[in-house]
C-alpha cells in the first residue's frame, strides 16, 4: 500500500484574478479569492487533503502558504514560455534590471524542496487545475519534479482544465478522494 496521506497529495492550482484585500502581505491561498480558490477553503480549509501550490505570472510556482501582494498580471504566451524556460532554478519575478549580483525573488526549486523534505517525502499523487496555458506550464514543472525526485516517476497526475463549474467540481472530488482511499484501505468503504 503507498502513501497517499495528505502530505504526500500535490494540488497546483492557477492563481485567480479575483484577489482579497487586506495587509500588504498575506498568504496566497487568503489572498486568491476567485470560485477555485473559494471550493479550496471550503472543501480543504486546513489542507488536510493535500499540500497545495499555485502558479501565477508575477510569482511562477511557490507553495500557497507563501505571502504575496494584490498584483494584477496575467499569463501570457510570453510569461509562460519564460517561466518554463527557466526551470527551478530562475528565480521569478524576473529582475527588472541587470544591476543586482543576486536576482530577488524566488525559484520554484525552493519551493517543492521545502514541501518535500528535500526529496525525502516525493509526492505520490498531483492534481494539476487551470486554464490552459497555466496547465502547459504545470504540466513541465511536474516532469522536473519528477525528474528531481520531488514527484515520484509512478505518480498519477489528474489535470483539470474545464468551465469553472465542472473544474470546481472536479477539484472537490480529487481532495476528497484522500478519504475514499483511505476509508477503502481500511476496509470501511464510502465517502466521509
Amino acid at each position: 500500500m503507498s502513501d497517499t496521506s495528505p502530505s504526500r497529495r500535490l494540488l497546483i492550482l492557477s492563481c485567480s484574478m479575483t484577489k482579497r484585500d487586506g495587509p500588504q502581505y498575506i498568504p496566497a491561498r487568503d489572498r486568491y479569492d476567485g470560485p477555485l480558490w473559494r471550493t479550496l477553503r471550503y472543501v480543504d480549509p486546513d489542507e488536510q487533503k493535500a499540500r497545495v501550490a499555485f502558479l501565477s505570472a508575477e510569482y511562477g510556482f511557490r507553495e500557497a502558504r507563501t505571502t504575496i501582494e494584490n498584483y494584477d498580471r496575467r499569463m501570457t504566451l510570453e510569461i509562460a514560455a519564460a517561466i518554463k524556460a527557466g526551470g527551478l532554478g530562475t528565480r521569478w519575478p524576473p529582475p527588472k534590471t541587470q544591476r543586482r549580483a543576486m536576482p530577488s525573488g524566488e525559484h520554484a526549486g525552493m519551493h517543492i524542496a521545502s514541501m518535500t523534505e528535500h526529496g525525502r517525502k516525493p509526492f505520490v499523487e498531483v492534481c494539476l487545475v487551470g486554464g490552459a496555458l497555466y496547465l502547459g506550464v504545470m504540466q513541465h514543472f511536474v516532469e522536473l519534479f519528477q525528474e528531481d525526485g520531488f514527484v515520484t516517476g509512478s505518480a498519477p497526475v489528474t489535470e483539470i482544465c474545464a468551465p469553472i463549474g465542472i473544474m470546481r467540481q472536479q477539484m472537490a472530488i480529487w481532495l476528497n478522494s484522500s478519504l475514499r482511499n483511505a476509508d477503502s484501505d481500511a476496509g470501511a468503504g464510502g465517502w466521509r
